[in-house]
């Protein structure tokens, strides 16, 4: 795959955090390549005046265009790209095609990626400063709902390889990074779900895993 490159642009990255990598990942996969100005979150460098500027929200990533103009939000982010370099596409050809992957985004996002977050960061001790008030019970009260969905998701896989279809798609990302910040969550996959375990280790075999 040729390399697509973005001089003009910046992209504010917030390292192993989920949202930036979950940008990163779609990148290697869409093969663009974009400088990336490194933000130390656990220093909190996501609350400094340099990002407040420009997301008021102060949560990364931030995508700085070569005009100035700028964009954050990790899907806005991905579909300005998907925009720009259709190929390979990561949100779908056709109208249904697209209605299902986005189906499957927010079904991803709302009740796995989102309960995920909640447990961790009700939880970890390293967010008592980020999450206040920090409330112990919520962060309990959403790990079964995390396990619920990994379940839920272990009988869709048993009849496709990817979270949408036939073809790997941004929805795949989306679930991968929230599987991922299970481990950080305290919550353990149960080994059963052999079709959701399946599907995982094949996301954890592609390049972009490491981006």
């Amino acid at each position: 795959m040729t390399q697509r490159e973005f001089p003009g642009c910046k992209l504010f990255d917030g390292g192993r955090a989920p949202n930036p990598r979950r940008v990163r990942i779609f990148l290697a996969e869409k093969g663009i390549s974009v400088p990336l100005v490194p933000v130390d979150m656990e220093s909190l460098g996501h609350r400094k005046p340099e990002i407040e500027m420009r997301n008021p929200m102060r949560r990364l990533p931030v995508l700085e265009l070569e005009d100035g103009r700028i964009l954050s939000e990790t899907i806005a982010i991905c579909r300005y790209f998907e925009a720009r370099c259709p190929e390979p596409s990561l949100f779908g050809r056709d109208a249904f095609e697209q209605a299902e992957i986005e189906m499957w985004q927010r079904r991803i996002e709302f009740h796995f990626l989102y309960v995920v977050a909640q447990a961790f960061r009700h939880i970890h001790p390293a967010m008592k400063e980020w999450e206040q008030p920090q409330i112990a019970e919520w962060g309990e009260a959403n790990k079964p709902k995390a396990l619920e969905f990994a379940a839920f998701l272990d009988d869709e896989l048993a009849t496709r390889p990817f979270i949408a279809g036939e073809k790997f798609s941004v929805a795949d990302i989306t679930a991968t990074i929230a599987t991922d910040f299970c481990k950080p969550a305290r919550i353990r996959i149960r080994d059963d779900l052999t079709n959701f375990h399946r599907w995982y280790a094949a996301m954890r075999d592609r390049p972009s895993y490491t981006a």
